[in-house]
C-alpha cells in the first residue's frame, strides 16, 4: 500500500459512536456528528450513522455532497456559517445551518422558496468566545425577523465555546443559553427544538451537571475520533485514543554532522534555527512533510526524535532506532494533524477492522 498513509480503525471508532451516544443519552442529549476532521469520508460517515447517530455536520459543503452522493442517509447540517455567495448550495445540499446574520438568512429564505423546500436554520448565540454568535441583547430582534421570513423555520439556537477564545462552558453560560431558549419560546410562542450547547469541550460540564436545563444536543468530532475533550485534552474513560496511525517510509538513512554548516539564513519556514553540536550522528529522512500533516501535532511510536521538517521531508534523529531505507516509521496525532492529515491527497487512507465492525453493526 502506497506510503505514506494514515490507518484507521473503524471498530474502534463504532465504538466511541455507541459509547457516546449512551453517555449524553443518560442526560437527554443526542448527538451531532463532525465530518470535518474525516473529510467526509463516506465509509467512516456510515459507520457512525449506522451506530446512532442522525446528525452529521460538516463545514464544507464539498464535504456534505460526498457523503450524499455516496447514499449516507442522514440529516446534513452546515457547520459554519453560510457565506451569502453560497446560500443557493446550502438550501440545495443541506437540510440545517448555523446562522448570524440576518442578510444571509433573507437569502437563503429567496433560494428556498425558489427551490420550493423548507430549510432548518439554529441561530447561534455568542457567549464569550467571540467567534460566530448573535448578542444576547440582539436575539429577541432577530428572531422577530427570523419567524417572519418564508421559506426557513428556527428550530433552535446554539453556541460555540472553546474555540477562538478558548472559553469553557460551565453551568452559567449553559444556563445562559437555556434561559434565553425559554425566554424565546414565551415571548414569540414558538417552540425550539434545539438547545446545542457546544462541542466535544462540554464533557466536563456534563459530568458535573446533575441538570442539563434545556441543553439537549452536541456537536461532537475530537471526542469520536481521538477519544478525548477538547478543553484539557484529557481522555474520556471507555474510549478509544488510538484510531487513527500516521505511517511513514524512511527514505534516507546516513551518518551525518548534528549541525548544519556554512552561511546561516533563513530557512524555507522563515526561521534561522540553532542547532547543538553533538557530533556524527545518524540521521533518517521520512517521505512526508509540512505539506501533508501539522508536524508538530505528530508523536512518533518508536524511539526517534524529530529534529525537523520541510514540506516533503522530516527528519528524525535515529541513533537509537537504527532505521534503515524502507522502514517505517509511526505516529500518533492530535486533531490539527489528523485533520490535515485526513484531508491531504497525497496520504493514502486505510481502513482496517473494517470486517469486524461490520459484524458489529
Amino acid at each position: 500500500m502506497n506510503l505514506p498513509r494514515i490507518d484507521i480503525d473503524s471498530a474502534k471508532i463504532a465504538h466511541n459512536v455507541q459509547q457516546l451516544t449512551t453517555l449524553y443519552g443518560t442526560k437527554g442529549i443526542k448527538i451531532i456528528g463532525v465530518t470535518k476532521v474525516i473529510g467526509g469520508d463516506p465509509v467512516i460517515a456510515g459507520m457512525m450513522v449506522k451506530n446512532g447517530i442522525k446528525t452529521l455536520a460538516d463545514s464544507r459543503l464539498e464535504n456534505i455532497q460526498r457523503m450524499r452522493k455516496a447514499g449516507i442517509r442522514a440529516q446534513f447540517m452546515l457547520l459554519k456559517s453560510p457565506a451569502l455567495s453560497q446560500a443557493e448550495e446550502v438550501i440545495t445540499h443541506t437540510h440545517i445551518s448555523l446562522n448570524s446574520e440576518l442578510i444571509v438568512l433573507k437569502e437563503l429564505s429567496k433560494c428556498a422558496l425558489k427551490n420550493h423546500s423548507i430549510h432548518k436554520v439554529i441561530l447561534m448565540v455568542e457567549l464569550g468566545d467571540l467567534r460566530e454568535g448573535i448578542m444576547p441583547s440582539e436575539m429577541e430582534n432577530m428572531v422577530r425577523d427570523v419567524i417572519s421570513l418564508k421559506g426557513i423555520v428556527l428550530i433552535g439556537i446554539g453556541t460555540n465555546l472553546a474555540c477562538l477564545g478558548g472559553i469553557a462552558p460551565d453551568s452559567d453560560n449553559m444556563a445562559e443559553l437555556s434561559s434565553i431558549a425559554g425566554h424565546l419560546e414565551n415571548k414569540f410562542n414558538i417552540s425550539l427544538d434545539i438547545v446545542s450547547g457546544g462541542s466535544s469541550a462540554n464533557y466536563r460540564w456534563f459530568r458535573s451537571s446533575k441538570d442539563v436545563d434545556r441543553i439537549n444536543s452536541l456537536r461532537l468530532g475530537e471526542s469520536i475520533f481521538l477519544g478525548r475533550e477538547t478543553l484539557c485534552r484529557e481522555p474520556i474513560p471507555g474510549l478509544f485514543t488510538d484510531i487513527f496511525t500516521l505511517v511513514a517510509e524512511v527514505i534516507e538513512a546516513k551518518q551525518k554532522p548534528s549541525q548544519p554548516y556554512g552561511k546561516v539564513y533563513q530557512n524555507m519556514n522563515g526561521k534561522i534555527l540553532h542547532f547543538k553540536d553533538h557530533g556524527l550522528m545518524n540521521r533518517a529522512i521520512l517521505g512526508i512533510g509540512l505539506q501533508d500533516v501539522v508536524v508538530s501535532g505528530i508523536v512518533p511510536k518508536q524511539n526517534v526524535t524529530i529534529l525537523g521538517a520541510s514540506s516533503d521531508h522530516i527528519v528524525v534523529d535515529n541513533n537509537k532506532a537504527n532505521l534503515e531505507v524502507g522502514d517505517t516509521v509511526t505516529f500518533d496525532l492530535n486533531y490539527n494533524a489528523l485533520l490535515r492529515g485526513l484531508n491531504s491527497p497525497y496520504i493514502t487512507k486505510n481502513h482496517v477492522n473494517y470486517q469486524e465492525c461490520k459484524e458489529v453493526l
